[in-house]
């Protein structure tokens, strides 16, 4: 390789270095942010904020409800209490996607009242003491979010009416 041949390769090569360093993101420090509210999904009475749309095929797993799937737009509160502080809205949908138990899919936003959101995915074991899913984005403040939300059923009935606690770990 000629003398000027090293030098024009060794030209383009500072110059994409310094094209590379000049068009990165500036750097960002992540925050996390630990959240603490209350689902309330409501299927009974005169104004459920849960639906389910698809009835399954079968009625041999009544006791999995497997194959259903339900709408939501469930309010979202500061305490258990139904007519506490509205902090957001859960809008999307859960279905019930195991046979062997009541395993939920949850696929939801959870949209807060100052205009934010995350998204939560995963697999919810209703009937276990606590319940971890995905958080796997965000809208806001949210923007670029991941974590993970801890459920924990704090109240049920026959009807099938439930208040969830929600523990949420957004890194973001």
């Amino acid at each position: 390789m000629s003398n000027l041949a090293f030098q024009i390769t060794m030209l383009v090569l500072l110059m994409v270095v310094a094209l590379r360093a000049t068009a990165a993101e500036p750097e960002t420090k992540e925050t996390v942010t630990n959240l603490h509210f209350y689902f309330h999904d409501i299927v009974s009475g005169n104004n459920p904020t849960a639906i389910r749309v698809v009835q399954p095929a079968d009625s041999y797993k009544l006791t999995t409800l497997f194959g259903a799937v339900v709408m939501v737009d469930d309010p979202l509160t500061e305490t258990p209490d139904p007519n506490s502080k509205l902090v957001g809205r859960a809008q999307g949908f859960y279905t019930s996607a195991c046979q062997q138990e009541l395993g939920l899919l949850m696929s939801m936003s959870f949209s807060f009242t100052d205009g934010s959101s995350i998204s939560i995915l995963g697999k919810n074991s209703a009937l276990n003491p606590v319940r971890e899913m995905a958080v796997v984005g965000g809208t806001g403040k949210f923007r670029m979010a991941r974590g993970y939300a801890l459920a924990q059923t704090h109240w049920f009935n026959t009807a099938g009416d439930a208040i969830v606690a929600y523990n949420v770990t957004v890194v973001h």
